[in-house]
């Protein structure tokens, strides 16, 4: 709201009733405190040093700057608070925080995320990327039993940028191979997402990302791609292919690889709002993806906080 907007309803506050003034109060009252002070409650405190890496009982008291607590570490000498080494850090108007955050949750677009925060729209667009840069790196340690794996793809765009290294194309169409950037997804069936962009589609790549990611007891199910059998022999894991192209859908009745292709069919429409994604931002809209995916109706703005600050606390999250 603008600032003649608030002063004309200002004025309207002496003409309301006793109980329109209690209903207005008790809205205030319900309202969520979106204060600095407020959000400096969320952030949780350091686990170590951010500069020596030093546990968290080397962190001494050392009064306070700019709402937050300062810490002095007993083993460096140096100072730090809750934010230091985070995206978030020398961010302003945390006050705003929570409302951008609740506009990652609703997937808005950069400018309604800007009207709800009262920022500029290249505030916006910069908080965007700020609170899914740790969101980005935070993907499973490992997975199980029957682990899924697919690639899907998307158009390489250089959108934002003032020249192109290339010559521009016409809109439409899928864009020729060379023109499109692969993604490797990786699903078990306990719900445990990863995935990566691959420089190549070849077995060297796919290996790279995969082998540290899949338990070497699982089961690797994937298309009819000779590709994948070379992987699965280099990692010493049993491969499970289905040939879709022949119709056959499932094996003995649980390998198949339809929960991968949903949440690709999920990816995919839900990154069509955008419009297009640059290339070099897609590995945070990937992130954005599968924080949603990961917390789905426990999602909360508290959660996106925790994650753009890198704390993965799963209990924790539940209970924000």
């Amino acid at each position: 709201m603008n600032r003649s907007d608030f002063a004309r309803l200002l004025d309207q506050l002496g003409s309301l009733s006793p109980k329109q003034r209690a209903q207005v109060q008790g809205i205030l009252t319900a309202l969520p405190d979106t204060a600095p002070s407020a959000v400096a409650r969320i952030i949780p405190g350091p686990e170590a040093c951010p500069h020596c890496q030093a546990p968290a009982e080397q962190l001494r008291p050392w009064g306070h700057s700019h709402g937050l607590a300062r810490m002095r570490c007993h083993s460096c000498g140096r100072t730090s608070n809750a934010l230091t080494g985070t995206p978030l850090a020398h961010l302003r108007r945390r006050e705003q925080w929570m409302h951008h955050a609740q506009a990652l949750i609703e997937g808005a677009s950069v400018r309604k995320a800007a009207q709800c925060c009262g920022v500029d729209k290249n505030t916006a667009f910069r908080w965007r990327h700020r609170f899914l840069q740790a969101a980005a790196m935070h993907r499973p340690a490992h997975e199980g039993g029957i682990v899924e794996a697919d690639e899907t793809f998307f158009l390489e765009s250089f959108k934002g940028q003032r020249k192109l290294p290339r010559p521009a194309r016409k809109r439409g169409g899928a864009g020729a191979y060379f023109e499109r950037v692969a993604v490797l997804v990786a699903r078990d069936r306990s719900g445990q997402t990863a995935d990566f962009r691959l420089e190549n589609v070849d077995a060297a790549h796919i290996t790279a990302v995969l082998n540290p990611l899949i338990d070497k007891d699982a089961i690797l199910c994937t298309d009819g791609a000779v590709i994948y059998q070379k992987v699965a022999r280099t990692m010493g894991v049993t491969h499970r292919a289905v040939n879709v192209q022949k119709g056959i859908r499932v094996l003995d009745g649980a390998f198949h690889i339809q929960n991968v292709n949903a949440y690709d069919s999920r990816l995919k429409q839900w990154m069509s709002r955008f419009h297009g994604v640059a290339t070099k931002y897609l590995e945070n809209y990937l992130g954005w993806r599968r924080m949603i995916e990961r917390y789905r109706q426990n999602i909360s703005p508290n959660v996106c906080l925790y994650e753009a600050l890198g704390r993965w606390q799963p209990q924790q999250l539940m209970q924000t």
